[in-house]
């Protein structure tokens, strides 16, 4: 599936890193409001032209700073067509998922959950396709398509008898919202696989970047596919923390 030919230019104002030529912006969803001091809210992705990869680099949070309004792309409509590349970290970057072995990512049953609740989503919403993904130890890397089509209602059932006098109306669900969902959906399976009813299994906030074309949605499908190859050096390790 073709990501070029949808996608529009993000509006400037988030997090900006410059690598070599090569410029990118990204944001963090949803961060907490009251952190404890130093905690990490963000990994910038960068691109490095001499190595032509993709790379993290971790931002600290500034806790006398105020973070309650939104720090996504202002303006920026999260429900259009395009291609989204999205990063979502264990509460505490705790390893539930599985281990890194000989550059294989293994996952146990909680990691089975994780991929099987990825794997569902075009069947709850239509306009979403997926792209590269992987599951790490601690983390998932993950390409999400926003189709340019109308859609059903999502995880709840759509209208079938419009009113009388205005028709139903189908609502398109944003990025977040299905991010969202499949956060709570997997946590749901793994809370009660474990019998640990309520317990955090991810962050409350996620990184995320819009796509810009075919050449930078294929450097992150290899980034992603790479990313086991990668693990002993990878920033989310417990090792490098």
């Amino acid at each position: 599936m073709g990501v070029g030919a949808g996608l529009k230019p993000a509006p400037t104002g988030a997090f900006r890193t410059v690598c070599g030529t090569a410029t990118l912006e990204g944001r963090v969803s949803n961060p907490p409001l009251r952190p404890r001091a130093p905690y990490h809210i963000a990994a910038t992705l960068c691109y490095n032209e001499r190595t032509a990869g993709y790379a993290f680099r971790r931002m600290k949070f500034q806790p006398r700073e105020r973070h309650r309004r939104s720090i996504r792309l202002p303006g920026y409509d999260y429900s259009q067509a395009g291609a989204y590349f999205v990063t979502l970290c264990t509460q505490g970057r705790e390893c539930l998922f599985g281990n890194v072995i000989d550059g294989q990512a293994t996952l146990n049953s909680l990691g089975e959950i994780v991929h099987a609740c990825w794997a569902d989503l075009p069947r709850h919403y239509s306009h979403v396709a997926l792209d590269a993904f992987v599951v790490m130890p601690n983390h998932v890397h993950g390409i999400i398509l926003l189709a340019d089509t109308d859609v059903g209602a999502g995880f709840k059932p759509a209208l079938t008898k419009p009113a009388p006098t205005k028709p139903a109306r189908t609502r398109r669900h944003a990025l977040p919202e299905i991010v969202r969902a499949f956060k709570t959906f997997s946590s749901r399976r793994i809370n009660e696989l474990r019998a640990t009813s309520g317990i955090p299994v991810w962050q409350r906030n996620y990184f995320e970047h819009v796509i810009r074309n075919e050449d930078e949605v294929q450097r992150i499908r290899e980034y992603v596919q790479n990313n086991p190859l990668n693990w002993s050096d990878d920033p989310d390790n417990p090792s490098n923390l």
